[in-house]
Protein backbone atom coordinates (compact mmCIF):
# COMPACT_ATOMS: atom_id res chain seq x y z
CA UNK A 1 0.00 0.00 0.00
CA UNK A 2 1.35 3.55 -0.96
CA UNK A 3 -0.18 6.72 0.04
CA UNK A 4 -0.70 8.55 -3.12
CA UNK A 5 -2.05 12.27 -3.66
CA UNK A 6 -4.14 12.85 -7.17
CA UNK A 7 -4.08 16.74 -8.19
CA UNK A 8 -6.92 17.23 -10.18
CA UNK A 9 -8.77 14.90 -8.48
CA UNK A 10 -12.38 15.95 -9.40
CA UNK A 11 -11.44 15.94 -13.33
CA UNK A 12 -12.09 13.00 -15.66
CA UNK A 13 -8.73 11.29 -15.06
CA UNK A 14 -8.40 11.91 -11.57
CA UNK A 15 -11.73 10.94 -10.87
CA UNK A 16 -11.38 7.52 -12.06
CA UNK A 17 -7.54 7.39 -10.60
CA UNK A 18 -9.19 7.68 -7.28
CA UNK A 19 -11.40 4.95 -7.55
CA UNK A 20 -8.55 2.41 -9.40
CA UNK A 21 -6.10 3.56 -6.76
CA UNK A 22 -8.15 2.84 -3.93
CA UNK A 23 -9.47 -0.34 -5.17
CA UNK A 24 -6.32 -1.67 -5.46
CA UNK A 25 -5.71 -0.75 -1.68
CA UNK A 26 -3.59 2.35 -1.93
CA UNK A 27 -4.06 5.52 0.83
CA UNK A 28 -5.54 7.83 -1.74
CA UNK A 29 -5.98 11.28 -1.19
CA UNK A 30 -7.66 13.54 -4.03
CA UNK A 31 -6.88 17.39 -4.51
CA UNK A 32 -8.83 19.78 -5.89
CA UNK A 33 -7.60 22.95 -7.83
CA UNK A 34 -9.18 24.92 -4.70
CA UNK A 35 -6.91 23.13 -2.41
CA UNK A 36 -3.73 23.40 -4.39
CA UNK A 37 -2.00 25.47 -6.92
CA UNK A 38 0.47 24.02 -8.89
CA UNK A 39 1.49 27.68 -10.16
CA UNK A 40 2.47 28.70 -6.68
CA UNK A 41 4.99 27.09 -4.64
CA UNK A 42 4.33 27.64 -1.26
CA UNK A 43 0.70 26.73 -2.18
CA UNK A 44 2.30 23.40 -3.19
CA UNK A 45 4.30 22.92 0.12
CA UNK A 46 1.50 24.08 2.31
CA UNK A 47 -0.69 21.59 0.46
CA UNK A 48 1.35 18.37 1.07
CA UNK A 49 3.77 19.56 4.10
CA UNK A 50 1.74 17.83 6.36
CA UNK A 51 1.90 14.44 5.27
CA UNK A 52 4.06 14.32 2.24
CA UNK A 53 2.63 11.34 -0.18
CA UNK A 54 5.13 8.41 -1.24
CA UNK A 55 3.42 9.64 -4.89
CA UNK A 56 2.19 12.48 -6.53
CA UNK A 57 0.00 12.15 -9.72
CA UNK A 58 -0.30 15.20 -11.50
CA UNK A 59 -3.45 15.44 -13.69
CA UNK A 60 -4.28 19.32 -13.37
CA UNK A 61 -3.89 21.14 -16.34
CA UNK A 62 -4.84 23.95 -18.59
CA UNK A 63 -6.54 22.29 -21.72
CA UNK A 64 -7.89 25.39 -23.46
CA UNK A 65 -6.17 24.48 -26.68
CA UNK A 66 -7.64 27.74 -28.77
CA UNK A 67 -7.97 30.22 -25.57
CA UNK A 68 -3.86 29.26 -25.20
CA UNK A 69 -3.35 31.16 -28.65
CA UNK A 70 -4.27 34.59 -26.88
CA UNK A 71 -3.06 33.60 -23.59
CA UNK A 72 0.07 31.29 -23.80
CA UNK A 73 1.59 32.59 -20.83
CA UNK A 74 -1.30 31.26 -18.29
CA UNK A 75 -1.19 27.81 -20.21
CA UNK A 76 2.68 27.98 -19.73
CA UNK A 77 2.26 28.75 -16.25
CA UNK A 78 0.20 25.83 -15.32
CA UNK A 79 1.36 23.16 -17.87
CA UNK A 80 4.90 24.03 -17.58
CA UNK A 81 5.79 25.62 -14.60
CA UNK A 82 3.36 23.97 -12.86
CA UNK A 83 5.10 20.39 -12.96
CA UNK A 84 8.08 22.23 -12.70
CA UNK A 85 7.38 23.20 -9.11
CA UNK A 86 5.89 20.00 -8.53
CA UNK A 87 9.25 17.91 -9.92
CA UNK A 88 11.20 20.56 -7.85
CA UNK A 89 9.55 19.54 -4.24
CA UNK A 90 9.41 16.32 -5.25
CA UNK A 91 12.85 16.09 -5.62
CA UNK A 92 13.39 17.42 -2.51
CA UNK A 93 11.32 14.78 -0.46
CA UNK A 94 12.59 12.11 -2.69
CA UNK A 95 8.73 11.81 -3.37
CA UNK A 96 7.73 9.95 -7.22
CA UNK A 97 5.51 12.38 -9.43
CA UNK A 98 3.75 10.75 -12.04
CA UNK A 99 2.58 13.45 -14.86
CA UNK A 100 -0.34 13.23 -17.08
CA UNK A 101 1.20 14.96 -20.79
CA UNK A 102 -0.67 14.94 -24.23
CA UNK A 103 -0.35 13.73 -27.97
CA UNK A 104 -0.27 17.71 -28.82
CA UNK A 105 3.59 17.43 -28.30
CA UNK A 106 3.03 16.14 -31.50
CA UNK A 107 2.01 17.69 -35.13
CA UNK A 108 4.60 19.17 -37.17
CA UNK A 109 5.12 15.70 -39.20
CA UNK A 110 1.85 16.62 -41.28
CA UNK A 111 2.80 13.35 -43.23
CA UNK A 112 3.23 10.51 -40.51
CA UNK A 113 1.02 7.39 -40.82
CA UNK A 114 2.52 5.23 -37.97
CA UNK A 115 2.04 5.71 -34.19
CA UNK A 116 4.87 7.68 -32.29
CA UNK A 117 7.28 6.01 -30.19
CA UNK A 118 8.74 7.73 -26.79
CA UNK A 119 11.99 7.97 -28.64
CA UNK A 120 11.24 9.91 -31.38
CA UNK A 121 11.50 14.21 -31.52
CA UNK A 122 7.99 15.53 -30.48
CA UNK A 123 7.22 18.60 -32.52
CA UNK A 124 4.21 20.78 -31.45
CA UNK A 125 1.84 22.98 -33.31
CA UNK A 126 0.16 25.60 -30.32
CA UNK A 127 0.89 27.23 -27.51
CA UNK A 128 -0.61 24.27 -25.59
CA UNK A 129 1.09 21.70 -27.49
CA UNK A 130 4.24 23.77 -26.77
CA UNK A 131 3.26 24.42 -22.82
CA UNK A 132 2.69 20.73 -22.10
CA UNK A 133 5.94 19.65 -23.98
CA UNK A 134 8.00 22.25 -21.52
CA UNK A 135 6.02 20.38 -18.18
CA UNK A 136 7.40 17.08 -19.41
CA UNK A 137 10.89 18.57 -19.67
CA UNK A 138 10.95 20.20 -16.07
CA UNK A 139 9.80 17.00 -14.55
CA UNK A 140 12.20 14.63 -16.54
CA UNK A 141 15.22 16.69 -15.87
CA UNK A 142 14.24 17.26 -12.48
CA UNK A 143 12.44 14.40 -10.08
CA UNK A 144 14.46 11.28 -10.75
CA UNK A 145 11.51 9.28 -10.21
CA UNK A 146 9.37 10.32 -12.43
CA UNK A 147 6.13 8.71 -15.06
CA UNK A 148 5.71 11.21 -17.50
CA UNK A 149 2.69 9.97 -19.44
CA UNK A 150 1.28 10.96 -23.07
CA UNK A 151 -2.55 10.54 -23.66
CA UNK A 152 -5.31 11.09 -26.12
CA UNK A 153 -8.79 11.88 -26.44
CA UNK A 154 -9.71 11.41 -22.95
CA UNK A 155 -13.47 10.74 -22.00
CA UNK A 156 -15.03 9.82 -18.75
CA UNK A 157 -18.21 10.00 -16.14
CA UNK A 158 -16.85 13.03 -14.32
CA UNK A 159 -16.97 15.04 -17.66
CA UNK A 160 -20.79 14.88 -17.63
CA UNK A 161 -20.91 16.65 -15.05
CA UNK A 162 -17.39 19.28 -15.48
CA UNK A 163 -16.28 20.70 -18.59
CA UNK A 164 -17.87 17.95 -20.85
CA UNK A 165 -15.79 15.74 -23.31
CA UNK A 166 -16.00 14.90 -27.28
CA UNK A 167 -18.44 11.56 -25.92
CA UNK A 168 -20.87 13.99 -24.25
CA UNK A 169 -21.02 16.59 -26.52
CA UNK A 170 -21.52 14.14 -29.75
CA UNK A 171 -24.47 12.72 -27.86
CA UNK A 172 -25.73 16.48 -26.90
CA UNK A 173 -25.50 17.52 -30.36
CA UNK A 174 -26.73 14.20 -32.09
CA UNK A 175 -30.18 14.75 -30.37
CA UNK A 176 -30.39 18.34 -30.59
CA UNK A 177 -29.54 18.53 -34.56
CA UNK A 178 -30.86 17.50 -37.48
CA UNK A 179 -26.96 17.52 -39.60
CA UNK A 180 -23.84 17.95 -37.65
CA UNK A 181 -19.91 18.94 -39.76
CA UNK A 182 -17.04 17.00 -37.73
CA UNK A 183 -13.83 16.82 -38.95
CA UNK A 184 -11.77 13.91 -40.49
CA UNK A 185 -8.29 14.63 -40.89
CA UNK A 186 -7.03 14.73 -37.25
CA UNK A 187 -5.74 10.83 -36.95
CA UNK A 188 -5.70 9.73 -33.10
CA UNK A 189 -6.87 7.24 -30.17
CA UNK A 190 -9.92 7.69 -28.26
CA UNK A 191 -9.45 7.23 -24.95
CA UNK A 192 -11.46 6.28 -22.05
CA UNK A 193 -10.28 7.44 -18.43
CA UNK A 194 -11.44 4.35 -16.59
CA UNK A 195 -9.19 2.20 -18.74
CA UNK A 196 -6.20 4.46 -18.39
CA UNK A 197 -6.86 4.86 -14.84
CA UNK A 198 -6.75 0.72 -14.55
CA UNK A 199 -3.46 0.66 -16.43
CA UNK A 200 -1.64 3.25 -14.74
CA UNK A 201 -2.48 1.95 -11.58
CA UNK A 202 -0.24 -1.16 -12.84
CA UNK A 203 1.96 1.08 -13.90
CA UNK A 204 2.97 2.71 -10.61
CA UNK A 205 3.16 -0.91 -8.79
CA UNK A 206 6.33 -2.02 -11.44
CA UNK A 207 8.39 1.04 -9.99
CA UNK A 208 9.45 1.34 -14.29
CA UNK A 209 10.06 5.05 -14.47
CA UNK A 210 10.77 7.07 -17.29
CA UNK A 211 8.49 8.10 -20.42
CA UNK A 212 5.07 6.19 -21.32
CA UNK A 213 2.33 6.88 -24.45
CA UNK A 214 -0.85 5.03 -23.26
CA UNK A 215 -4.15 5.32 -25.08
CA UNK A 216 -6.79 2.78 -25.74
CA UNK A 217 -5.88 0.47 -28.98
CA UNK A 218 -5.98 1.31 -32.58
CA UNK A 219 -6.99 4.81 -34.33
CA UNK A 220 -9.58 6.85 -35.92
CA UNK A 221 -10.32 10.47 -36.74
CA UNK A 222 -13.00 12.59 -34.99
CA UNK A 223 -15.44 12.17 -37.70
CA UNK A 224 -15.40 8.57 -37.50
CA UNK A 225 -15.34 8.56 -33.63
CA UNK A 226 -18.52 11.05 -33.98
CA UNK A 227 -20.28 8.33 -36.64
CA UNK A 228 -19.53 5.66 -34.13
CA UNK A 229 -21.11 7.16 -31.24
CA UNK A 230 -24.01 8.30 -33.02
CA UNK A 231 -24.65 4.50 -34.45
CA UNK A 232 -24.05 2.66 -31.04
CA UNK A 233 -26.31 5.06 -29.24
CA UNK A 234 -28.59 4.70 -31.86
CA UNK A 235 -28.85 8.39 -33.06
CA UNK A 236 -30.12 8.95 -35.93
CA UNK A 237 -28.31 12.33 -37.16
CA UNK A 238 -27.28 13.28 -40.71
CA UNK A 239 -23.25 13.68 -40.48
CA UNK A 240 -20.02 15.69 -42.62
CA UNK A 241 -16.99 14.92 -43.00
CA UNK A 242 -14.59 18.32 -43.16
CA UNK A 243 -11.12 19.49 -42.95
CA UNK A 244 -9.30 20.87 -40.52
CA UNK A 245 -8.55 24.07 -42.75
CA UNK A 246 -12.90 24.43 -43.15
CA UNK A 247 -13.27 24.44 -39.34
CA UNK A 248 -10.81 27.08 -39.04
CA UNK A 249 -9.93 26.89 -35.06
CA UNK A 250 -7.79 29.77 -33.64
CA UNK A 251 -5.32 27.19 -32.65
CA UNK A 252 -3.71 24.02 -34.85
CA UNK A 253 -3.82 20.42 -34.17
CA UNK A 254 -2.07 17.17 -35.13
CA UNK A 255 -2.74 15.85 -38.43
CA UNK A 256 -2.00 12.47 -36.90
CA UNK A 257 -0.88 12.01 -33.06
CA UNK A 258 -1.52 8.41 -32.86
CA UNK A 259 0.73 6.73 -30.37
CA UNK A 260 2.45 3.49 -29.71
CA UNK A 261 1.94 2.00 -26.39
CA UNK A 262 3.98 -1.27 -27.04
CA UNK A 263 6.51 0.22 -24.06
CA UNK A 264 3.22 0.93 -21.24
CA UNK A 265 2.24 -2.96 -22.60
CA UNK A 266 5.61 -4.31 -21.93
CA UNK A 267 5.94 -2.98 -18.59
CA UNK A 268 2.20 -3.69 -16.91
CA UNK A 269 1.73 -7.07 -19.11
CA UNK A 270 -1.04 -5.95 -20.68
CA UNK A 271 -2.69 -3.54 -22.83
CA UNK A 272 -5.55 -0.84 -22.69
CA UNK A 273 -8.53 -2.03 -24.53
CA UNK A 274 -9.34 -0.92 -28.21
CA UNK A 275 -11.11 2.35 -28.14
CA UNK A 276 -14.08 0.92 -30.17
CA UNK A 277 -14.48 -1.67 -27.16
CA UNK A 278 -13.90 1.24 -24.72
CA UNK A 279 -16.75 3.66 -25.72
CA UNK A 280 -19.25 0.70 -25.92
CA UNK A 281 -18.61 -0.01 -22.51
CA UNK A 282 -18.77 3.42 -21.83
CA UNK A 283 -22.04 4.26 -23.27
CA UNK A 284 -23.50 0.96 -21.69
CA UNK A 285 -22.27 2.54 -18.32
CA UNK A 286 -24.11 5.84 -18.80
CA UNK A 287 -27.40 4.57 -20.20
CA UNK A 288 -26.84 5.31 -23.48
CA UNK A 289 -27.32 1.54 -24.51
CA UNK A 290 -28.51 -1.42 -23.14
CA UNK A 291 -25.92 -4.36 -22.71
CA UNK A 292 -26.67 -7.15 -24.54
Amino acid sequence: MRRITVIGSRGQLGHDLMESLTAAGHQTTGLTHQQISIEDPECIAGALGQSPPDLIINTAAYNKVDLAEKEPEIAYAINALGPRHLAQYCSEKSISLMHISSDFVYGLDTSRQTPFQEHEAPGPVSAYGLSKLAGEYFVRALCPQHYVVRTCGLYGVAGKTGNGNFVETMLRLGKDRDELSIINDQHCTPTATRDLASALTRLIETNQFGLYHATCQGQTTWYEFACTIFELAGISVNTHPITTEQYNAPADRPRFSVLDCSRLTAAIGDAIPDWKSSLKHYLESQGEICPK
